[in-house]
């Protein structure tokens, strides 16, 4: 069984920053691609960044890039979601989601795909 724990979340003035973790209990963590996801009020859950499971492959939602920058330490069991230059539009619930795909390094974007999911953290942005 996987447990994802997110952290970081808060309120933030727009063009401010923040850093999200998400720490991940979990035997292999090396073999799981994780992802970050978003869900604002009244929206569905959208894709915001994944990065495979070595960390080699990135890849973020037009809306963010250039702005968050995703990350992971293999030695910690955390992935990081760096949260620069943030926008009102950028208020939401922060999901962090798992994949197991070892030995692949698949990015999976689709929420469906993901099985393991944490319970979240509030960015709000304020304008």
């Amino acid at each position: 069984q996987v447990q994802l724990v997110e952290s970081g979340g808060g309120l933030v003035q727009a063009g401010g920053s923040l850093k999200l973790s998400c720490a991940a209990s979990v035997g292999t963590f090396s073999a799981y691609a994780m992802g970050w996801f978003r869900q604002a009020p009244g929206k569905e859950r959208e894709f915001v960044a994944v990065i495979s499971r070595t960390g080699s492959t990135m890849e973020y939602a037009d809306p963010v890039k250039g702005r968050f920058t995703i990350s992971r330490d293999n030695a910690k069991n955390t992935v990081y979601l760096e949260m620069n230059n943030l926008k009102a539009e950028d208020t939401a619930v922060y999901y962090c989601a798992a994949k197991f795909v070892f030995p692949s390094s698949q990015t999976p974007r689709s929420s469906i795909e993901y099985r393991y999911w944490g319970l979240g953290t509030q960015v709000t942005v304020s304008s």
